[in-house]
């Protein structure tokens, strides 16, 4: 099954955040909405942190110089993001809508019952590095946006609508053999310790690197071996030493609880061990994948099948009210950007001049 339910806010569809920015130079101004650089900046760390690029050391290691082709791409979204947040902001306080306390607990309740409990939407937000004041920031805007969403055409979507999509995306709902499963990682990733050593001893001799990667990994094993022993020794402790001594620390807090899932959707050596254990058990040995060292425990399988349409029938509909507020806010933002006054302040903010920097410029052929 796809997953239906892809963002907790809809602010997040179009807007990259509400936050509170330091006052700095202006670089673009909207109507009489001057955007300055510390707004560009942290928008910009935010955005990347959040990508791909995180995996190479995010905003901290990003090239921010034009010269970089992704600096440019990533720099056009920005700018694109942060003239429609202030386009919707001062369409936000020309109708005069807020964000009551009332409003915020109400659609926390809603959120808190969709994730599942409060203690699952701490988790998300922490893996997501979301402190609770931004989390709260984002709520006020998400129902800002769903007032101003309301006020231009009112959404509704019905249980017939949901059905329909249900019948006409089947696929969707489907899902192969799948396993339920827990685990405790002691992680040991080879790529990340050679970072780490590098860092500290840039020209390190490759022998030497190698030798401390070893002696680290063994290490890690043993520490592994050390805990598998302890889980065996007292199987029902098992998610209170998930809880103590994972460095899978989002899992780690639910006593290593990774829910249902598809033999693809982990990495073959985690999958190959789960999918041929039996319910109740746990690994006999440790099994070892790119991120380290795992003790698994399978608490439950699923035969191959479809989802009957009452289990998702809430999501669906929150799915479609979605794309249809996505796209009343998109036709408002397109009028919106049409009327409005946009002044680059700072040139090389201008669109014009960052898709020059963009597009590779063609060599002449002879």
């Amino acid at each position: 099954m796809k997953k239906l339910l892809t963002c907790i806010a809809l602010s997040t569809v179009l807007l990259s955040g509400c936050t509170l920015f330091q006052k700095s130079e202006g670089i673009i101004k909207v109507n009489e909405t001057v955007i300055t650089q510390a707004q560009f900046d942290e928008a910009f760390d935010k955005s990347i942190d959040k990508s791909f690029l995180k995996s190479f050391g995010g905003s901290k290691n990003f090239v921010k110089s034009d010269e970089n082709p992704m600096y440019g791409i990533f720099k056009d979204k920005i700018v694109n993001e942060l003239i429609i947040k202030s386009l919707l902001d001062q369409e936000i306080a020309k109708r005069k809508i807020t964000a009551t306390e009332e409003d915020v607990q109400k659609e926390l309740k809603t959120i808190i019952d969709r994730v599942g409990s409060k203690d699952q939407l701490n988790s998300i937000l922490k893996q997501r590095n979301i402190s609770n004041a931004q989390f709260t920031e984002d709520l006020k805007t998400q129902i800002k946006i769903k007032k101003l969403v309301d006020s231009i055409q009112k959404v509704n979507v019905t249980d017939a609508d949901a059905e329909k999509y249900y019948n006409t995306h089947k696929n969707e709902f489907t899902h192969g053999e799948q396993v339920r499963a827990s685990h405790i990682l002691i992680s040991a990733n080879m790529l990340e310790m050679i970072q780490q050593i590098k860092a500290k001893n840039p020209d390190i001799d490759p022998t030497e690197l190698n030798k401390k990667v070893e002696e680290q990994i063994a290490a890690q094993k043993a520490k592994a071996e050390s805990i598998l022993a302890e889980v065996k020794k007292n199987p029902d402790n098992f998610e209170k030493i998930a809880q103590q001594k994972s460095d899978d620390k989002a899992s780690g807090e639910r006593g290593g609880e990774l829910g249902f899932f598809p033999k693809e959707a982990m990495v073959p050596e985690f999958a190959n061990a789960a999918f041929s254990m039996k319910p109740n058990t746990i690994s006999e040995t440790l099994v070892q994948s790119p991120y380290g060292f795992h003790i698994i425990k399978v608490t439950d399988r699923m035969a191959a099948g479809s989802i009957p349409f009452a289990k998702v029938k809430d999501e669906i509909k929150f799915y479609l009210e979605t794309q249809k507020q996505v796209e009343v806010l998109k036709n408002l933002t397109d009028g919106l950007m049409k009327n409005a006054k946009i002044e680059y302040l700072n040139e090389s903010f201008n669109p014009k001049k960052i898709a020059k920097q963009v597009t590779p410029v063609k060599k002449e052929t002879k």
